[in-house]
C-alpha cells in the first residue's frame, strides 16, 4: 500500500530489474525524463514493458509543449510554448495545442504529463517559470490554462496545474534554493490562485505543489503545508484529485532535511503522489517506504493520510488504464502538427522593435552572423537544442561568461541571440559592446524586462518552432539555413 505513493525516476532506456519488481508489488508510476527516452519506438516498448507488470501504473512525464519538453528534448520542440500562445490570444488554438500533446503521449503510454504551468509571471527575474507561464494577466492565464487541461484530458491523459500555490512572483529557482513569495493574502486571491480554479473547473485531475513559502499562508514550503494543501486546495479550493509534488530531490524540499524525511512531510501535508526525483535507486526507495513506515508506527503520520492517499493514486491510474482501451488515437495523427497552427501565427506573437523592423527591410540578402549566448540551463528545461540553432543554424560565435568577443566582419549583420539577457551581466555587456561596434539586432528568446527594455526582438520562446519562426523573420537566404 505505502509504494503506490510514490512516483521516481530512473537511469536509462530500459526497464530496471528493481524497479519491475517495486511495479509488480504496487508502485504507483514511474516519472520519465528525457534520459529515459532514444526514439519514441523505444518509448513505447519502455512504456509497453511497466504496463505489463502493472497495468494501473501512471507513467509521468514534464511535456509542457514549449521549452519544457521530453518527447523532443534530444531535437528540441515543435510546439510554441505558453508565453507564445498567451501572446496569441487563442483560446481556442491552446486547446488544440494541448491536445496534440495528449495524444503524442497517448502514441507513446504516457498517461500524466505534468502540465500545464498555471503559474502568473509577475516577476521579470524569475528564473525558473518565465517562458513557461502563459502571461502576467491572471485572468488570461487562467483561459489559457483551463484550456490546454481541456484539450489534454479530453485525450485520455491526465493534466496536472503547477505549482501551487503559485511560482510566478519569485527571484529564486526552487530547484536551487527555497523561494520566497511575499505577497498578502487578498493578492494570492486574486492573482496566484486565479488559473488554479480555472484548471480545476476545466476538469484537471492532478495538481502540483511546490517547494516555495508563502508567509501570507503558511510558514513552512507548501508542499509540506497543511493548510495550503488541505484547508485552501482542498477545501476553499474544493479539489478532489491527486496532488503532487514537485520533485522531492529538489533543494527546496529536502536540502536541509533529506528525501525520506521530506516525504513524510509531504504525506502528512496531503500529498497523494510523491514524486523523487530523476535518477532513484531501489535503495533510495527502500529508505524512503522505512521512513513513512515508521513515521506510521509511530504516530507522526497517520496512516489514514497514507491509505487516502494511495486511494487516489490507484483510482487515477484505474481512470487512465480504462481510457487507453476506449479513447481511441485519432488515425491520422501527425507528431508535431497542430492543426492550424503556422509560422507565421508565431511570429505574430514576438515583439519587433521599430528600428529592428527598419533594419530587417533594409536587409536585402545581406550575410548574418549569428551569434549565440549560451548561459546555464534552467533545470526544468535541461540541456536541449534551443532557438534557431534547433532549426538549421551554426552560429558563427558562442558567447559564454568566460569567452572573447567575436571580432566584427565587414558587411555582416549581427544577430546576437540568448535567453533571459537581462539576468546576466555578462550577455548585457557582450551585447552592449557589439553594439557599439555597428549594426546589431539583438533577441532575447526567453522573458524579457517589461516593455521589451534593451533588446529588439523578444520571442518568448525557443522551442524549435519559435526558432524556425524567428529564421523566418530575418530571411532564411540570409541566414544560409535551409
Amino acid at each position: 500500500m505505502t509504494s503506490s505513493v510514490l512516483l521516481p525516476g530512473f537511469d536509462g532506456t530500459e526497464l530496471p530489474d528493481w524497479l519491475e519488481r517495486r511495479l509488480r508489488d504496487g508502485l504507483g508510476g514511474v516519472c520519465l525524463f528525457g534520459m529515459n527516452i532514444a526514439s519514441r519506438e523505444q518509448l513505447r516498448e519502455l512504456t509497453s514493458a511497466i504496463y505489463a507488470v502493472n497495468p494501473h501504473a501512471v507513467i509521468a512525464i514534464d511535456e509542457e509543449g514549449g521549452d519544457v519538453t521530453r518527447l523532443y528534448q534530444r531535437e528540441g520542440s515543435p510546439f510554441p510554448g505558453n508565453a507564445v500562445l498567451g501572446r496569441l490570444a487563442d483560446a481556442a488554438l491552446t486547446e488544440r495545442v494541448g491536445a496534440q500533446v495528449g495524444w503524442e503521449l497517448r502514441q507513446a503510454g504516457v498517461g500524466l504529463a505534468l502540465a500545464p504551468d498555471a503559474d502568473v509571471n509577475s516577476n521579470p527575474d524569475n528564473p525558473v517559470i518565465g517562458i513557461r507561464s502563459f502571461g502576467t494577466d491572471p485572468a488570461a492565464v487562467a483561459e489559457h490554462a483551463a484550456a490546454w487541461t481541456r484539450g489534454i484530458e479530453a485525450t485520455g491523459v491526465a493534466s496536472c496545474a503547477k505549482h501551487f500555490p503559485g511560482h510566478g512572483d519569485t527571484s529564486q529557482d526552487s530547484h536551487h534554493a527555497l523561494p520566497v513569495v511575499e505577497a498578502d493574502g487578498e493578492t494570492l486571491a486574486q492573482r496566484e490562485l486565479v488559473p488554479f480554479k480555472a484548471a480545476i473547473a476545466a476538469g484537471a485531475r492532478t495538481i502540483m505543489s511546490s517547494h516555495i513559502v508563502v508567509p501570507a499562508l503558511d510558514d513552512v514550503p507548501a508542499t509540506f503545508s497543511h493548510r495550503i494543501l488541505g484547508d485552501l486546495l482542498r477545501g476553499e479550493l474544493g479539489f478532489d484529485g491527486v496532488i503532487v509534488s514537485d520533485a522531492l530531490d529538489m533543494a527546496g524540499a529536502s536540502a536541509d532535511r533529506g528525501i525520506p524525511a521530506a516525504a513524510v512531510s509531504a504525506l502528512a501535508a496531503g500529498v497523494d503522489l510523491l514524486c523523487i526525483g530523476t535518477s532513484n535507486t531501489d535503495e533510495q526507495l527502500g529508505e524512503i517506504l522505512g521512513a513513512i513506515d515508521a513515521a506510521i508506527g509511530d504516530g507522526s503520520l497517520p496512516s489514514e493520510a497514507v491509505e487516502s492517499a494511495a486511494a487516489r493514486v490507484r483510482s487515477l491510474g484505474r481512470e487512465l488504464a480504462r481510457e487507453r482501451d476506449e479513447v481511441a488515437i485519432p488515425g491520422d495523427l501527425v507528431p508535431g502538427a497542430v492543426p492550424g497552427l503556422s509560422r507565421a501565427q508565431v511570429r505574430g506573437a514576438f515583439h519587433v522593435s521599430d528600428a529592428a523592423r527598419d533594419l530587417l527591410s533594409r536587409l536585402h540578402g545581406r550575410p548574418v552572423a549569428w551569434v549565440a549566448i549560451e548561459t546555464a540551463p534552467n533545470m526544468a528545461v535541461g540541456t536541449a537544442p534551443w532557438g534557431p540553432f534547433s532549426a538549421g543554424v551554426n552560429p558563427a560565435s558562442v558567447i559564454t561568461p568566460d569567452s572573447e568577443l567575436p571580432p566584427p566582419r565587414a558587411g555582416e549583420l549581427t544577430v546576437v541571440v540568448g535567453k533571459d539577457l537581462h539576468r546576466h551581466a555578462f550577455a548585457g555587456a557582450a551585447t552592449a559592446e557589439l553594439k557599439a561596434r555597428g549594426e546589431v539586432l539583438v533577441v532575447d528568446m526567453g522573458w524579457p524586462l517589461p516593455d521589451c527594455a534593451g533588446v529588439d526582438i523578444a520571442t518568448f520562446g525557443a522551442s524549435r518552432l519559435v526558432g524556425a519562426a524567428l529564421l523566418d523573420l530575418i530571411g532564411r537566404d540570409s541566414c544560409g539555413s535551409e
